[in-house]
């Protein structure tokens, strides 16, 4: 669910003459600067009516305008997800799964929205989220001339960040106009060519509905990237402004949002081989990954993250099960944890089982042949596959960190809060030197430790850390494990849990009142000898040791990936590469299509409330269906939202999309809202590496359905009449 070549043409995908001959147009998120470069007329024989102005345009308003990307924060670096404007107030569409952290935070045990599902009735009850950000796209810019102008391939991978980051300050400093605008410069290609993107970002964005967790979430971890699927996966958000349109810090005084465009809402439907395009933020691609990468993907990353996550999962899930409100809590977490985990579990089989890495194998074979016809591309390219090869080699003996650096991002707290105190050890040292420094470094901590303490979970942590402990010693090796697995050994009989008890019993972090005792009077012998702060420093130790390897073999793929790119470029240059995803704006077109998963199985194109009812199981939380919904489907209450007596759940179609567009709407070829793109299917989990014609589909819930529940199930009509309703 959740996470980029440029524009092609619609007859030749990718010249490489063994491997690319066969795809079809439905493969690349295309950059909407350069949509004029497609093959217009085989788009609109697929199905398209708008013209490219109404699609993007930097001078008038464009379809482009009711795209958003929402985040975290005021900068829009990148998005988590996307939503899509779809009223002339401000209403925002995106999925549930891009809402749930929000819906959790405004979650208590009194009021479970989670749960029960909340609706805003009037716009006093719409809820402000304190960082969430909506970005609008105004225009993109070509920089890469006066980037590279001042780059060369010696450069580290530091030196050359830095760089940059030197040139690119006031480029966007400029483009910013006084802080009206945010913007960012990306690199594509490996760091080839570099675009300007410049946003405006609404800091107001008030959670408006959302339905159960039954309707949002219904098959749960069970159906994710499943197909069929049956899941409500939608939830709405409004943008407000300053009453001049500009944007706000949340304020009573603020308006609904008039945007430039909003999307009309069709309910007319749509048949099989129907066209459809979807907009969006997808996060992150590795579609010129070469064979060595896949390797290094499949017998190394991806295990690591897998068996990690994992670990994490299940105490989570433990946790959860023993008390309402942790499960309330954690919901967000372990949500986004799972997804994660499962798609890294699908990547690693659709890689196997598609047999990508001799796909790729056939691409460095034409490449090769290529190269070496002649002298100057064999001078130029003909060490870049061997020199990619040795990099990987390079970084297979530092699979380790994947492991250890898991033991300060797994929800251990009582280590966060160390590595915020150990800061202060340098200034103890020098106590005469930086006391005024102390007290104040002292009192943030206070202020810290305040709310750490306040809903701190000791029990999750403890069974964290001894799970992840087990974990490294049954998948490490001795040499690769830290120094401190000798003390377990040595003190503790090998013992893990008496270990770990031993922690919680005495370390100053794992206490409240120790730990403010330790700040009354913080001495650097207390730091040191700290069972936490210990067994931290010791990963610390053991993960510097892989650091120079790594960042050694992660800056020679960086430099050779881009000379490849550059290579196959160059060795093709009648056809036009898309650049992978990097959560800027892309815009991808297909069609309404069923597929074939397996020899003699079909699935078809759409699911129906029906299916909803069949996998109805009220001993799994999954699966559980809500007595109103039942009925209404019981009785065939879809009002005008149904046809034939049935209603229509999610669909398929072949768009090419990745995490980030979630929540990304699914548009028709008159620019009318059909659907909202949530996830992608089983069979394809390898797409963000090797997209896959035949079986590569994207699942979207179909916008009836969507509207269906605001209005039948949540009797919030108000909500349908802001929209521009196409029948």
């Amino acid at each position: 669910m959740k996470k980029y070549i440029f524009v092609l043409s619609l007859a030749i995908v990718f010249g490489l003459n063994s491997l690319f001959a066969s795809l079809r147009t439905d493969e690349g998120m295309w950059l909407p600067m350069f949509v004029e470069r497609l093959n217009w007329t085989d788009i609109q024989k697929m199905g398209l009516q708008l013209t490219i102005d109404e699609l993007y345009s930097i001078n008038h308003s464009s379809l482009k305008d009711a795209v958003v990307g929402l985040a975290e924060g005021s900068a829009p670096n990148g998005f988590f997800c996307t939503g899509e404007i779809v009223s002339d107030k401000g209403l925002l569409f995106t999925n549930h799964h891009c809402a749930y952290d929000v819906i959790q935070r405004h979650s208590s045990i009194q009021h479970d929205y989670l749960t029960d599902g909340f609706w805003a009735m009037n716009a006093e009850d719409e809820i402000p989220n304190p960082g969430l950000t909506a970005s609008f796209l105004v225009r993109m810019e070509d920089v890469t001339e006066q980037v590279l102008s001042e780059l060369d391939d010696e450069m580290t991978i530091e030196k050359r960040a830095a760089k940059i980051r030197e040139i690119t300050s006031p480029i966007k400093e400029k483009a910013s106009e006084d802080g009206k605008y945010d913007a960012v410069v990306k690199s594509f290609y490996d760091g080839s060519e570099y675009y300007l993107f410049v946003y405006q970002t609404f800091k107001d964005v008030r959670l408006v509905g959302a339905p159960p967790s039954s309707i949002g979430k219904f098959g749960g971890d069970t159906d994710n990237w499943m197909w069929p699927r049956h899941t409500g996966d939608f939830a709405i958000l409004r943008v407000y402004s300053a009453p001049d349109g500009s944007p706000a810090d949340y304020s009573k005084d603020n308006v609904p949002l008039k945007p430039k465009h909003h999307l009309p809402v069709s309910i007319k439907g749509y048949e099989k081989d129907d066209y459809a395009m979807i907009w969006g933020f997808p996060g992150n691609t590795e579609r010129y990954l070469t064979s060595y990468g896949i390797d290094f993907a499949i017998n190394q990353k991806n295990p690591a993250i897998i068996d990690v996550f994992g670990t994490m999962l299940d105490v989570m899930k433990t946790q959860m099960d023993a008390d309402p409100a942790i499960r309330i809590e954690l919901a967000s977490d372990h949500a986004g944890i799972a997804n994660v985990w499962k798609y890294f579990i699908g990547q690693t089989r659709g890689l196997k089982r598609l047999d990508v890495k001799s796909k790729k194998e056939e691409i460095e074979k034409d490449f090769i042949n290529w190269y070496k016809k002649n002298d100057e591309t064999n001078e130029k390219y003909g060490n870049v596959l061997q020199n990619l090869q040795a990099a990987y080699q390079q970084m297979e003996g530092t699979i380790t960190p994947f492991y250890l650096i898991a033991i300060g991002s797994s929800n251990i707290e009582c280590l966060n809060l160390s590595m915020q105190t150990v800061v202060m050890e340098e200034m103890l040292e020098k106590k005469k030197e930086n006391k005024a420094q102390i007290e104040l470094t002292i009192d943030a901590l206070k202020e810290t430790s305040e709310e750490f303490y306040s809903d701190y979970n000791i029990s999750m942590d403890r069974d964290m850390l001894s799970s992840m402990l087990s974990l490294f010693k049954k998948r490490l090796s001795l040499n690769q494990l830290p120094d401190i697995f000798a003390t377990i050994n040595a003190k503790f009989n090998g013992d893990i849990n008496s270990y770990v008890d031993y922690v919680f019993k005495n370390s100053i972090f794992t206490d409240k009142d120790r730990y403010n005792k330790f700040l009354s009077n913080p001495k650097v012998k207390t730091l040191k000898k700290d069972p936490i702060n210990e067994l931290s420093s010791s990963f610390n130790k053991i993960i510097a040791s892989y650091q120079a390897n790594l960042a050694e073999g992660q800056q020679n793929v960086s430099l050779n990936m881009r000379k490849f790119i550059a290579g196959l470029r160059e060795m093709n240059p009648s056809v036009k590469y898309y650049p992978d995803a990097n959560s800027s704006m892309r815009f991808t077109y297909g069609t309404i299509k069923d597929y074939y998963p397996a020899d003699a199985v079909h699935y078809d194109y759409i699911t129906h409330a029906k299916g909803i009812l069949e996998k109805e199981d009220p001993t799994n939380e999954e699966f559980i269906v809500s007595p109103k919904l039942k009925e209404l489907i019981k009785k065939g209450d879809f009002g005008i939202y149904g046809k034939d007596g049935d209603l229509v759940i999610n669909f398929l179609s072949t768009n090419d999309i990745t995490g980030g567009n979630s929540g990304s709407p699914v548009i028709n070829g008159k620019g009318e809202l059909i659907g909202i793109a949530f996830d992608g299917n089983w069979e394809a989990m390898s797409g963000d590496i090797a997209f896959e014609n035949e079986l590569q589909r994207t699942i979207s819930v179909d916008i009836r359905y969507v509207l269906f529940v605001i209005d039948k199930y949540a009797g919030a009509k108000h909500l349908i009449d802001e929209l521009t309703l196409v029948k």
